[in-house]
């Protein structure tokens, strides 16, 4: 537990980093360009290479020793931020703000590719809990995850905010830089006692093992429906993704909206510490579906007025609820899947979870843009759903909000009538 509470604090130095930096270009962009498809395509673009890398992120997992795993994330992450602000002191500010110029995406880019790499490291994490903890305790530990992540939204939302109004985006990479360099001068005296790597046979001369993790997956019964449903929830999660800075940002100041969302992300670790005491209960899928329903409420409600009090209030709750899908997914595939094919599976279940965010982000960011938010602003959009969503500037992304949170809870009360819910229930209380 010392070993795994050390790479909990680390990895919580990584993630921080990366987070700053991410949600600084994010903020960066939306404040000098106001696009909503800049935006968006750089939290799509995120995600999808998340989708396309985590097969291949879980094969070296299953491959390597965990520490090695860590290290080599560690130096490449450091790498890309350096060549990224590198080529920020190369270049006059204003060019690299030219959307219609390479200059920003390939900046973006190296970015970009630096935090994708960094999240190899939360693949290799969920298998060293599986490595490190007792069974009976590891939802408790995913809970600690949770509050670790918490703890990273808290602090990369606020000093994010802060630093792009305050310092700009020069001294943000400057920082982000030192703090990297740190987690990986920290992860060079952390020891993981691993005796050896769990060889499997499927793996032999294999760089990526797609069908593997399809055969450990399909090997329990409903561990696919289970994936498929956060899936699911991925796609409705990727209009949140697209569309609430640019919400924030209009209600708010970018110091202020920090701020407010540094508050708001305290959910997260009031969820995860609540994950940490009393676990998950007998039956995790039952929870997930729950808390799947009220978040979908959250989502269709939470912007029904132009109010900032309830906007922070629907995010604080949806935040509080977060950890709580993330370690129903990890425990169950902890206890269900052999620690030698885990890396795959968590790769795998992520390649599936973090596609559907983009596809939806790259959607829903120019419908957005281009129709949705300039007919809520016209007379004909205020006359058909003025009584419902009242008036303001971004009545339009509320509307979208509003559509997604119902259709999301409509899925969720569909899944407890499945046969997978069924399935997967029964097998976990077996295993």
């Amino acid at each position: 537990m010392k070993s795994f509470y050390q790479v909990l604090i680390n990895t919580l130095i990584a993630n921080v980093t990366t987070s700053y930096l991410w949600f600084a270009l994010t903020f960066w962009a939306y404040l000098e360009t106001r696009s909503v498809l800049a935006t968006g395509y750089i939290g799509g673009s995120y995600m999808l290479l998340i989708a396309l890398c985590s097969i291949w992120f879980g094969t070296i997992v299953d491959r390597h020793k965990k520490r090695s795993v860590m290290l080599f994330a560690s130096v490449f992450t450091l790498g890309a931020f350096l060549l990224s602000g590198l080529l920020f002191a190369l270049l006059p500010e204003q060019t690299l703000l030219t959307l219609t110029q390479p200059w920003f995406w390939i900046f973006s880019g190296i970015i970009l590719i630096g935090a994708v790499v960094e999240n190899m490291r939360n693949i290799a994490l969920s298998t060293i809990v599986t490595l490190l903890v007792d069974k009976e305790k590891r939802a408790n530990a995913n809970g600690l995850v949770g509050t670790v992540q918490g703890i990273g939204f808290i602090i990369t939302s606020v000093f994010s905010g802060l630093s792009i109004g305050l310092l700009g985006m020069g001294w943000t990479l400057v920082i982000a830089c030192v703090l990297t360099t740190l987690a990986l001068v920290h992860m060079l005296f952390i020891q993981i006692p691993e005796k050896g790597i769990a060889h499997d046979p499927e793996l032999e001369n294999k760089k990526v093992d797609i069908k593997g993790g399809f055969r450990a997956i399909h090997a329990v019964p409903g561990l696919l429906g289970l994936i498929v449903f956060s899936m699911f929830n991925n796609f409705i999660g990727g209009s949140y993704m697209a569309l609430m800075d640019p919400y924030g940002l209009t209600l708010f100041s970018v110091e202020v909206w920090g701020l407010i969302f540094g508050f708001a992300s305290t959910g997260f670790i009031v969820g995860g510490i609540l994950i940490a005491k009393f676990g998950l209960g007998k039956n995790p899928i039952k929870t997930l579906l729950y808390a799947a329903i009220i978040m979908g409420m959250l989502g269709a409600f939470f912007t029904i007025r132009e109010w900032g009090w309830l906007y922070v209030l629907g995010i604080w709750i949806y935040m509080s609820l977060f950890p709580l899908m993330e370690a129903t997914e990890q425990t169950v595939i902890q206890r269900v899947v052999p620690y030698k094919r885990q890396g795959r599976v968590f790769g795998f279940a992520q390649a599936l979870e973090s596609a559907a965010a983009p596809v939806t982000a790259f959607m829903v960011a120019p419908i957005a843009q281009f129709f949705v938010i300039p007919f809520m602003k016209s007379a004909d959009g205020k006359a058909s759903f003025g009584w419902l969503l009242g008036d303001g500037e971004v009545r339009g992304i509320a509307l979208i909000f509003f559509v997604s949170g119902l259709i999301m809870v409509a899925v969720a009360l569909l899944a407890f009538g499945s046969k997978t819910y069924r399935q997967i229930s029964a097998f976990y209380a077996k295993s």
